[in-house]
C-alpha cells in the first residue's frame, strides 16, 4: 500500500494528532495554518486560520468539538472543529510550546516558552468559566524555574499534567494545586516529545539523547528503553500491538552536512517488550518531527521537516508478525 501524502503546509511539520475516533488528523507546522484532514483518504477537511506565527502544538477534545492550537505568535487559540470559527484567544507573553485538553474537555493546559526575559509557565484554564477566558486569567499558573517545558500531556483522569523538560526531567504537575507530584530523571538531554498509550496507563518520551523511554504514567516508573544512534524527535505507542514507532534524524540545521542515504530519515519500529527494532519505513526527505498511531492501530502517520504528512496503512502481514524470542 502506498502512503497517502498530505500537502497542506509550506514549512516543516511541528505536530500531528488524531482525534479519539481517528477519523480526523490535525497537523500544524512552522507556518500559521492548522489543517484538519480525513485520515481515511487524506482529503483536507479545512483549515483554522488566525495565527500569525509558527504553530507549535495542536489538540482535539474527546468528542472532537473543539480544537486547541498554541503558537509562536504568543497566543493559544480555541477553535470550533466543524466550522473553523475561533472561539477563544488566550494571549501570553512568550511562545506557546505545548497545549492539551483534559479528559472532560473542560480544562485546558498550555505551557509557554522561556524567552525574551519571561519565565516558562504552565497555565490551566477552565473553559466552563467564561470570566477566566475574558480576563485571560488562568485559575492556576505554575512557574517552571529550573528548566523550560518542551513537551506535555494530560495524565489519566485529568488529575495532573506530565511534562518533559529541556534538561531531561519528567514531572507531574497537579491540576489542582500545581505542585510536583512525581518526578523522574532518566534522560540526559532534552525531551522532544511525550505521548501516552491509548488507555493513558503508559507514556513514551522521545529525547535528544538518542533514546525513547517508556514510563508508567501514575508513578513515573521507568519501564523500557529504546536506543538509536540519532536524536529521537517523536515516539508513539501502538494501541493494539506491543509496538512502538519512533521518528528522528538529526537537527534540521545539521541536515545539509550529510547525504540522504545516511540521513536516517526513517520511521523505526521497536517491539515494546523486547526493545528490539524490527522494521523501518523510509519516505521523508528530512528528519521526522512527529509520529502518531491511528487509534485503531491499523495505520500510522508521520510529519517531517520536509513539510509533508504521510499516512501509512499497515499490510495484513504486519498484524500476524511475531518477534522470535
Amino acid at each position: 500500500m502506498r502512503p497517502i501524502l498530505l500537502q497542506g503546509h509550506e514549512r516543516s511539520i511541528t505536530q500531528i494528532k488524531y482525534n479519539r475516533e481517528g477519523d480526523l488528523l490535525f497537523s500544524v507546522a512552522k507556518d500559521p495554518v492548522a489543517n484538519a484532514w480525513y485520515s481515511v483518504n487524506g482529503e483536507r477537511l479545512g483549515t483554522y486560520n488566525g495565527h500569525t506565527g509558527a504553530v507549535w502544538c495542536v489538540d482535539a477534545d474527546w468528542d472532537t468539538k473543539n480544537v486547541l492550537t498554541g503558537s509562536a505568535d504568543n497566543s493559544c487559540r480555541l477553535w470550533d472543529c466543524e466550522t473553523g470559527k475561533q472561539l477563544a484567544l488566550l494571549e501570553t507573553s512568550s511562545a506557546v510550546r505545548t497545549c492539551g485538553f483534559d479528559f472532560s474537555g473542560n480544562i485546558i493546559m498550555f505551557s509557554t516558552d522561556k524567552q525574551m526575559g519571561y519565565q516558562c509557565f504552565l497555565n490551566y484554564f477552565d473553559l466552563r468559566d467564561p470570566q477566566q477566558i475574558e480576563d485571560n486569567q488562568p485559575y492556576l499558573s505554575v512557574p517552571c524555574n529550573e528548566s523550560k517545558i518542551t513537551s506535555a500531556v494530560w495524565g489519566p483522569l485529568g488529575e495532573f499534567v506530565i511534562a518533559g523538560h529541556e534538561n531531561g526531567e519528567i514531572n507531574q504537575y497537579s491540576a489542582k494545586s500545581g505542585e510536583i507530584l512525581k518526578a523522574a530523571k532518566e534522560h540526559t538531554k532534552q525531551i522532544n516529545d511525550i505521548q501516552t498509550s491509548v488507555d493513558l496507563t503508559m507514556l513514551i518520551s522521545a529525547s535528544k539523547d538518542c533514546t525513547a523511554k517508556m514510563f508508567d504514567s501514575t508513578n513515573l516508573e521507568h519501564i523500557k528503553t529504546f536506543k538509536t544512534e540519532r536524536p529521537v524527535n517523536s515516539a508513539a505507542i501502538s494501541p493494539n500491538m506491543d509496538h512502538v514507532v519512533m521518528g528522528g534524524g538529526q537537527e534540521a540545521m545539521e541536515v545539509t552536512t550529510t547525504s540522504t542515504r545516511i540521513g536516517k530519515f526513517e520511521a523505526r519500529f521497536f517491539h515494546a517488550a523486547y526493545e528490539e527494532e524490527f522494521g523501518r519505513v523510509k519516505g521523508h526527505f528530512g528528519p521526522i518531527n512527529c509520529v502518531a498511531f491511528h487509534p485503531d492501530g491499523k495505520s500510522y502517520s508521520s510529519g517531517g521537516e520536509d513539510g509533508y504528512v504521510r499516512i501509512h496503512y499497515f499490510d495484513p502481514q504486519y498484524f500476524d508478525f511475531e518477534l522470535e524470542a
